[in-house]
C-alpha cells in the first residue's frame, strides 16, 4: 500500500525535437492543483485497486483501509506491504487496522526502502502512461486519463499491464 501525487506537472520523457533548445510546454500559472491517489497491487494477479484522497493523512488512510477490507478484500486473508510514513504509523490507524487483525498482516518496510514496495513501480508505470508528454487542461481531465490507463492495467492487456516476476 502506497500514496502518490498526480497533477497539473508536464513531464516529457520522450521526444523527438530539432537540435538546439530544448522544447518547452506551457504550464498554468497561478495554483497548482494535484491529487493523491492510494492504491495496494495484488502480487497474484497484478490488479491494481486504487483510490483517490482528499490528502496524505490518518483520517484518509483508515478510509482507504475500510474500503479495501469491506468492498475489496471483505473476507480474504490480506498481507499489507507499508512503507514508515507517520501517518501510517499513527495510533488513529493501528486502532483502525486493529478490527481487521483476524484477516490483515501488515509487514513494515525497512525505513528508506521504497523500492521494496511493488506499488511504487506501478506508480512510476501509471505516470508514464498516464501523466507524461500530455498536456490537461485539469486535474479532471488527468484523473479519467488515469482511471483509463488502471482500468486497461486490470484487463490484462500486454501492451500496457504491468507484470512482476516473482523470481528473484
Amino acid at each position: 500500500m502506497d500514496e502518490t501525487t498526480i497533477g497539473l506537472i508536464y513531464p516529457i520523457l520522450k521526444c523527438w525535437m530539432k537540435k538546439g533548445p530544448q522544447k518547452r510546454l506551457p504550464m498554468l500559472t497561478g495554483k497548482r492543483e494535484s491529487q493523491v491517489l492510494a492504491g495496494v497491487l495484488n502480487w497474484y494477479t497484478s490488479q491494481v485497486h486504487c483510490r483517490e484522497l482528499a490528502a496524505c493523512n490518518s483520517e484518509e488512510v483508515i478510509g482507504f483501509f475500510e474500503w479495501l477490507f469491506t468492498v475489496i478484500y471483505p473476507s480474504e486473508t490480506v498481507v499489507v506491504i507499508m512503507d514508515n510514513a507517520s501517518f501510517h504509523r499513527s495510533y488513529a490507524v493501528q486502532a483502525a487496522l486493529s478490527l481487521f487483525e483476524d484477516r490483515v498482516l501488515v509487514l513494515w518496510l525497512p525505513p528508506y526502502s521504497p523500492d521494496l514496495n511493488p506499488i511504487e513501480r506501478f506508480w512510476k508505470h501509471l505516470k508514464a502512461n498516464a501523466c507524461a508528454n500530455y498536456l490537461y487542461s485539469s486535474v479532471a481531465q488527468l484523473l479519467e486519463n488515469v482511471r483509463w490507463v488502471i482500468d486497461y492495467h486490470n484487463q490484462f492487456d500486454p501492451d500496457l499491464h504491468l507484470s512482476f516476476s516473482k523470481d528473484f
